[in-house]
């Protein structure tokens, strides 16, 4: 058996939930009138859990996990489905537009903000196209002009003798 000061994080990590059967224990351990530090020590669970579990259980009469708080989620996983085969299929949608047409198509209304988080969370950026620099005909022809001279171009007809011997290129 370990003392009760053994380190909690050892015995059962912060974030973990009992099992429904741990929690059956516990109960079980209550009705055969054991103290509360006894089934704390006999299940290696702390005190203030056993504490929790037997309290839910003599109010609401189970030991069943209730519902969280906060509000649900908007999106359910077909939606988020579906919203990212809209994306893949027609990438250059604002959201605006994806709202709108999720709001005809399914009649779930769902604001862009919502919308924007889902994408990102999906891994979808909104970014702005590379300016590109238009180019005219005339332009093209220069370019092209310019290219085939460099392919005539040689290190020896603009360089000192000494350095083209030592570099080879």
């Amino acid at each position: 058996m370990q003392t009760a000061s053994t380190n909690i994080c050892e015995r059962m990590g912060r974030s973990q939930e009992l099992s429904e059967f741990k929690r059956g224990t516990v109960i079980g351990c209550h009705l055969c009138n054991k103290s509360i530090q006894e089934i704390s020590l006999l299940l290696n669970i702390p005190l203030s859990t056993v504490s929790g579990i037997i309290t839910k259980w003599k109010q609401l009469g189970t030991t069943a996990t209730q519902p969280r708080s906060g509000r649900p989620c908007k999106m359910t996983d077909r939606g988020q489905r579906m919203l990212k085969h809209t994306v893949h299929r027609s990438h250059k949608l604002s959201a605006e537009s994806i709202a709108k047409h999720r709001q005809a198509s399914c009649g779930l209304q769902i604001i862009t903000i919502t919308l924007r988080r889902e994408l990102h969370e999906m891994g979808f950026h909104g970014q702005a196209a590379a300016s590109k620099h238009y180019i005219t005909k005339c332009k093209a022809k220069h370019q092209m002009q310019w290219r085939s001279g460099l392919e005539q171009w040689r290190p020896e007809r603009y360089l000192p003798d000494c350095i083209v011997q030592s570099v080879k290129f």
